[in-house]
């Protein structure tokens, strides 16, 4: 059974920071791709940053461009995603998501194929 586990969220005040972990478990996804999405009460699931599990290779959206920074360790089977001067706007739940294939579009939810709890993100200004 497949399971993708958050960790590392929480509130912090505007301009700090904080460290997301997605742990997978039940297969190995060295050969695709994980991401990170999140979801603000009222709106729609969105693009945060992407990872191609093999070779590394970055992809982010403008709105967290130079702020965040994503990364992986192959031999935990983890992707994190450093978050650095934080703003209350980015306030969500944010969830780790893996896609079996390293190329796929990075901002859209249906090319992943599975997907953690999510974890809640606060940042009071």
């Amino acid at each position: 059974q497949v399971q993708l586990v958050e960790s590392g969220g929480g509130l912090v005040q505007a301009g700090g920071s904080l460290r997301l972990s997605c742990a997978a478990s039940g297969r190995s996804f060295s050969e695709g791709a994980m991401g990170w999405f999140r979801q603000a009460p009222g709106k729609e699931r969105e693009f945060v940053a992407r990872i191609t599990m093999k070779i590394g290779v970055t992809f982010y959206s403008d709105s967290v461009k130079g702020r965040f920074t994503i990364s992986r360790d192959n031999s935990k089977n983890t992707v994190y995603l450093q978050m650095n001067n934080l703003k209350p706007e980015d306030t969500a739940v944010y969830f780790c998501a893996a896609d079996l294939e390293p190329w796929g579009t990075p901002y859209i939810p249906k090319n992943y194929d599975y997907w953690g709890q999510g974890t809640q993100v606060s940042v009071s200004s």
